[in-house]
């Protein structure tokens, strides 16, 4: 089973630069889109009625801003749209998928603000978040943009960066809470000391120069290990300012 997830940023302005042609390309199983900024009204028709899929679209009650999307060849038993709070539910930050034999999850989480002042909203859903993943009972696939580099070799310029938003050991802290719950950061555990990045701001040519952060992850539940068979970073594909990740999984 092939997962692919990407924030998109900006559903129409990924479609307007290739999107379907690449998923086309691609063929995922599971895809999981994040900060798609747009209504189910405005997802474009060749997204929501993709051929061979079925699409979970999560906007965000404020138009133009956050929301997430799940595009599956498999049926889920059920679907949950939030994490039970309305605060994050209200910006459309996670999609729940029960299959039969997992679990997957797809969440936006807040950026924190360069200035910190959306911090302590960022690290309430974190803990949440935290707390509804100790609750499944099959393994869970968990997808999306963390918006926080979990060590230094996770960006390019960490001593510059270290008291800086998504850097801060506050926010890097969570990031070891989920892996020590019992789930797996799959690009580290395939790929070891590999540097590779999933986001590069746009200013200053980032991406060209490569300076940039990896924020964006799937983590699996530890008893999923054995069935991993592969876990990269596809950066050479643009339309957005974060670059699609996946997994190759058995399951």
């Amino acid at each position: 089973m092939n997962v692919i997830s990407w924030n998109v940023n900006g559903i129409r302005s990924a479609f307007n630069k290739g999107l379907l042609t690449w998923i086309n390309r691609e063929s995922p199983d599971i895809l999981c889109l994040q900060e798609i900024k747009s209504g189910f009204k405005e997802v474009p028709d060749e997204l929501k009625y993709l051929t061979n899929y079925t699409s979970y679209i999560f906007p965000s009650a404020r138009k133009g801003y956050s929301g997430t999307a799940v595009f599956s060849k498999l049926r889920p038993e059920r679907v949950t749209y939030g994490i039970g709070r309305k605060e994050f539910d209200s910006e459309g930050r996670t999609i729940i998928l029960e299959y039969k034999d997992f679990f997957l999850i797809n969440s936006y989480f807040p950026h924190g603000s360069r200035d910190k002042s959306d911090l302590p909203f960022k690290m309430r859903m974190y803990k949440l978040f935290l707390e509804k993943l100790k609750l499944f009972d099959k393994p869970v696939i968990v997808c999306g943009d963390f918006n926080v580099a979990h060590e230094e070799i996770d960006l390019a310029r960490p001593k510059n960066n270290k008291n800086n938003t998504m850097f801060t050991k506050e926010e890097r802290s969570m990031v070891t809470s989920i892996i020590e719950a019992g789930f797996i950061d799959t690009f580290r555990y395939i790929n070891k000391e590999k540097i590779e990045y999933t986001w590069w701001p746009y200013r200053n040519n980032l991406r060209s120069r490569n300076v940039g952060w990896r924020i964006d992850y799937i983590f699996i539940s530890k008893q999923l290990a054995n069935k991993l068979r592969s876990a990269g970073i596809q950066t050479l594909v643009k339309g957005s300012d974060h670059c699609p990740i996946s997994v190759n999984i058995i399951i």
